[in-house]
């Protein structure tokens, strides 16, 4: 990007505008997934709304390309785009709580870490992930599915507002109210439709929970995960669990003796009366008894940073996604072949329940179109060595190949990896990609927000 078109940009915009020669450019464009490495033209530090209106009339009127950083966790890399102008919320992190409406207002570079420590201080949460370090807006904008969401929904079905910066450069809200078509849209069409400035969630009741995690051996996964896929969607919504399998990490609560040892488990979160927490999970026995059962108290923020040090920023990822509406025997026996062959310690594999209230919803009320779905599954390759950044990803790819068949089709579009196909971006959305176009259509007719997972105007 040459000089005069970068002196016009810092004039124009309030926060800092970082291009290649600065010696804050490398930095700056690193993102969670440390597999992909890009060289935006320029990355814009938003410091408010009226900035990211600037930022887009800057690079639309330009016909540069953008993309938009919210916390940098995309797994497939769509916060930077080589020679585009990524526009970064970063500054943007803040959380503001109204503990009488319990509600929360959240800034859209915001971390949900800054979400649930202000909703805590006043025993209030919402469902959203599972790390504290993901952004909201990505999560959010994806869908967002956690350890509440058994009890209270998927994080969509808890966002009240948004404040959108549109293709134009015009600013919105969109509500069940004003511009109800495009809040539609935001709750699971990603990020097609604009850039949220600033998020309104309601909350709910959550102050400490009952924190379990329980492991069998590996060579055990058929009968635990026959036993998961029976028990979990029958059990009361108070209790969340998702089933894994890893390698032990080498750290506190686990006994060093089964350290790097390959385990299938499940983490689970119980939000009912502690007293009650024992009985809840007294089934884990049924399917063999565990090698290790850990349970205890604990601050909702903490279980959400718990795995935050075992993965953080900076390591090679390769991840893909399904939902799945039964877990049939011969997905179990796909299962049992990787969890015992994982190809370094920190690669794994999830499945997130969607069941309960998240099914409650009418699947016409939001873009999410798996209301059908129990579970959303991920297979992460993982490991901090770029030398294996092929191995992990060709596990990953062999995994989901032989899954896929057994699955709904379709998937979390946050968990739909790099290079994967058009194709699965509309079998992710099934009869509501149609709507979503026409939507798209109306707000963003030149595609100008089309680094995502892209929903494409058909004009």
């Amino acid at each position: 990007m040459d000089g005069t078109i970068l002196d016009d940009m810092r004039s124009a915009l309030r926060g800092p505008v970082i291009a290649a020669q600065d010696p804050a450019y490398d930095e700056a464009r690193k993102i969670y997934n440390a597999m992909i490495d890009r060289y935006p033209a320029a990355i814009v530090r938003c410091s408010d709304a009226a900035d990211v209106m600037a930022a887009v009339d800057f690079i639309r009127d330009r016909e540069l390309e953008l993309a938009v950083r919210g916390g940098g966790h995309s797994g497939a890399g769509l916060c930077e785009v080589d020679d585009a102008v990524t526009i970064d919320l970063s500054p943007m992190r803040w959380a503001r709580v109204d503990p009488v409406a319990r509600t929360a207002r959240v800034g859209g570079g915001s971390q949900l870490g800054d979400l649930d420590h202000a909703a805590h201080a006043f025993g209030l949460a919402t469902p959203a992930g599972i790390m504290s370090t993901t952004g909201v807006g990505g999560l959010t904008l994806g869908g967002g599915h956690g350890h509440l969401t058994r009890k209270y929904g998927l994080t969509i079905d808890n966002l009240v507002a948004a404040d959108v910066v549109l293709a134009d450069g015009s600013f919105v809200v969109a509500s069940e109210s004003q511009h109800p078509d495009l809040f539609w849209a935001l709750r699971g069409g990603g990020g097609n439709f604009g850039i949220v400035t600033s998020f309104r969630f309601r909350l709910h009741p959550v102050g400490d929970v009952v924190v379990a995690v329980t492991l069998w051996p590996a060579d055990q996964t058929r009968e635990v995960l026959r036993w998961y896929r029976d028990f979990l969607p029958q059990a009361p919504e108070d209790l969340n669990g998702f089933f894994a399998a890893l390698a032990v990490p080498p750290a506190p609560p686990f006994p060093e003796e089964i350290h790097g040892q390959r385990m299938c488990g499940v983490v689970w979160c119980w939000l009912g009366d502690p007293e009650d927490a024992d009985a809840a999970l007294a089934a884990v026995q049924e399917p063999g008894k565990p090698i290790f059962h850990f349970t205890a108290p604990m601050p909702y923020p903490a279980l959400q940073s718990m795995f935050d040090e075992l993965i953080p920023t900076g390591l090679q990822w390769y991840w893909r996604g399904d939902f799945f509406d039964r877990i049939t025997d011969d997905a179990v026996d796909v299962h049992a072949k990787y969890a015992e062959n994982l190809p370094t310690d920190l690669s794994t594999m999830h499945l997130y329940p969607v069941d309960a209230a998240a099914a409650r919803v009418d699947p016409e009320d939001t873009a999410w179109s798996y209301r059908d779905a129990v579970w959303s599954g991920i297979i992460g390759g993982v490991d901090p060595d770029p030398a294996n950044a092929e191995t992990i990803r060709q596990w990953c790819v062999d995994y989901w190949d032989e899954l896929h068949p057994h699955s709904m089709g379709g998937a979390y579009v946050n968990f739909i990896g790099e290079g994967e196909s058009q194709d699965r971006v509309k079998a992710t959305y099934r009869d509501h990609y149609a709507r979503l176009t026409g939507i798209k259509n109306a707000y963003d007719p030149t595609n100008l927000f089309h680094a995502n997972q892209n929903i494409e105007p058909d004009r």
